[in-house]
């Protein structure tokens, strides 16, 4: 079954959670585009900060949208916000980055929703196991965050193994390669890089002009911000700063013990925190973006970004 009429939407696209750049406006406005849209959690700071965005989104539209939720221990409000997504009963929750038992457990006597980041099969096969109503297939294209196998290879390899929806992450900008990814028998796309330089995000004017720019050349895999590869945009920052993570760094990101604090310690600075990021770099001049910057030529409306995108693939 397609993502479309899993959720009862117009087009099986997801405009996937991005860090500091997903907002209800930008929900609001993919909802009425007739694709669905989710935001991270942690771009809201507070319960109340969450629950107004929440709130926001379905005085303006009835239709489903979604949360993702860094379900591991680095994230101390996790417990919160899942407690509060289940009161709230959003529409679907994505997780990352942990085991999503518990949202899936949370989640099914309330109809909710669970699609889970995986980029391996056997990942895929745990979280069907556990329940999970799709998955996210986070392959080697995605922005931010990658996996390690190529977009046609994941999709084929979750096909062939695992019966539930397969939503295919990165690489995504065009008509053309969404139709192609739903060829393969993926269910859906999910779609970030695309959209950070739409009007809505309510980023920094150098951040939108920068993925106007630079293109997918310029996208370099760094190991600075937090130990697990980042597509940035390799900026002439970055080339000062390195892609490489220095000893100490290193260290922090693989003593099994050192590991978990570090990672503890960044999530309780606060949001304001991981902003400025560690180790020297910032998220205001590390700019996150995947390889489909290739197709960025414009700060434009989301409403435009999609429509280009979708095209009729119903």
């Amino acid at each position: 079954m397609r993502l479309d009429q899993i959720l009862g939407i117009q087009y099986p696209v997801i405009v996937a959670p991005m860090f500091l750049i997903s907002n209800a406006k930008m929900i609001r406005e993919a909802l009425a585009s007739g694709v669905t849209a989710a935001f991270p959690a942690l771009n809201y700071r507070t319960d109340a900060e969450l629950r107004a965005a929440i709130a926001e989104i379905r005085t303006a539209s009835e239709k489903p949208f979604g949360v993702n939720l860094i379900v591991n221990k680095s994230n101390p409000k996790y417990k919160g916000q899942l407690k509060t997504l289940l009161e709230l009963r959003v529409p679907y929750i994505i997780t990352s980055l942990g085991s999503p038992r518990e949202v899936i457990e949370g989640c099914k006597p309330l109809g909710i929703k669970v699609f889970c980041d995986v980029v391996d099969l056997p990942y895929a096969k745990k979280v069907e196991a556990l329940g999970a109503d799709g998955v996210i297939a986070v392959n080697s294209r995605a922005g931010g965050h990658a996996g390690n196998i190529p977009p046609k290879e994941l999709v084929t390899l979750l096909k062939e193994n695992i019966s539930i929806p397969i939503i295919s992450a990165g690489g995504i900008g065009t008509h053309a390669q969404l139709r192609e990814v739903l060829s393969w028998g993926a269910a859906g796309a999910s779609v970030g890089t695309i959209f950070i330089a739409c009007t809505e995000a309510d980023i920094s004017p150098e951040y939108k002009q920068a993925m106007v720019d630079y293109g997918e050349k310029d996208i370099v895999r760094t190991t600075k911000m937090s130990g697990s590869p980042l597509t940035v945009i390799n900026t002439p920052y970055v080339q000062k700063l390195g892609t490489k993570a220095n000893l100490l760094e290193w260290i922090l990101n693989h003593n099994k013990t050192l590991k978990k604090y570090a990672k503890l310690l960044l999530a309780l600075r606060g949001m304001k925190a991981v902003e400025r990021a560690a180790m020297g770099a910032t998220y205001k001049t590390v700019w996150c973006a995947g390889p489909a910057i290739e197709y960025v030529r414009a700060i434009r409306p989301l409403r435009e970004i999609v429509d280009e995108l979708v095209l009729d693939t119903r």
